[in-house]
């Protein structure tokens, strides 16, 4: 009798355990989830019902809302009146050029520093370290003399030269890559004949791929979301990439939030499909260099 009583109870502590932490889940996942909804709802209204109404416009319609106020135009005087594919298309190539280039770099850059041993390597290693310190502002003023100097100023290039071998990168590279790549696989391919380029592509990558994906995904959020260089760097609008255009529809004296946040759902879109299929990559490569080597 007291053994099921003890069983019953162990049960009983087990099941408002579970209930504790999933109502507050569901509390977090509330608190997330209703400036999306607020959002996304926002897009389809007019701008003199935006801030009229807290979301739904209210009518005699449907779960009382009046759907005859909601509608796709903004949609449609953004992609069509305002040519907005053009900016999303210029996002896209900067995003993904900076992405595959900067992750080629990171990689090479943590592997020579996780696998070889030549002189400075500390040095270079504490380099890195600092420049990962260092916030990214302080550097736009030297950035933006070293572009100009090299013709760059107004060019995609001004872009994306800087985010082709990042610190942070380099870093998460060698870490993973101290953690996952055995020194005698690469030994035992360097006996067979094997270069180093060869190695590095046939052995190495296929080894660390979830951190490739993970970073891949990082970096382009990060280039997709660049919103100070851009407006620096680029002077010729029909160049600027879309979250820089969002900023454009803002007037000087009135403003179309209803506008604005139908392109701020075209902007989030493309990276949320991009992260829902690179998302067991990306927790896997983040976790692939969290154990210290």
């Amino acid at each position: 009798m007291k053994l099921s009583e003890s069983i019953l109870g162990t049960q009983h502590r087990r099941w408002m355990i579970r209930a504790v932490t999933y109502t507050a889940l569901l509390f977090f996942a509330v608190i997330t989830l209703v400036p999306l909804v607020w959002l996304l709802v926002g897009a389809f209204k007019t701008n003199e019902d935006f801030f009229g109404h807290l979301f739904f416009p209210a009518g005699d319609g449907l779960f009382g809302v009046d759907w005859s106020r909601m509608s796709f135009d903004n949609f449609h005087r953004l992609l069509v009146e305002l040519n907005f594919f053009n900016f999303i298309l210029n996002s896209f190539f900067i995003a993904s050029v900076t992405a595959v280039l900067g992750t080629l770099f990171a990689s090479l850059g943590g592997y020579a520093l996780a696998k070889f041993r030549f002189r400075g390597r500390p040095f270079i290693l504490g380099v890195v370290l600092m420049a990962i310190i260092l916030p990214g502002p302080l550097l736009l003023a030297p950035v933006y003399q070293l572009l100009y100097q090299l013709g760059m100023l107004n060019t995609y290039w001004g872009l994306i030269l800087p985010g082709m071998a990042p610190a942070f990168g380099i870093f998460l590279f060698r870490q993973a890559m101290l953690n996952s790549v055995p020194g005698e696989l690469l030994e035992s391919a360097r006996i067979d004949g094997c270069g180093e380029l060869r190695i590095f592509f046939s052995i190495v990558l296929p080894i660390i791929r979830p951190m490739v994906g993970a970073f891949l995904l990082i970096s382009f959020l990060g280039a997709w979301n660049n919103f100070i260089m851009p407006q620096v760097i680029l002077q010729d609008e029909n160049k600027f990439p879309l979250a820089v255009a969002i900023a454009q529809l803002r007037g000087t004296y009135n403003t179309d939030y209803a506008l604005i946040s139908a392109g701020t759902i075209v902007s989030i879109l493309p990276v949320m499909l991009l992260f829902l299929m690179l998302q067991r990559e990306f927790i896997s490569g983040l976790t692939s260099g969290a154990v210290k080597g």
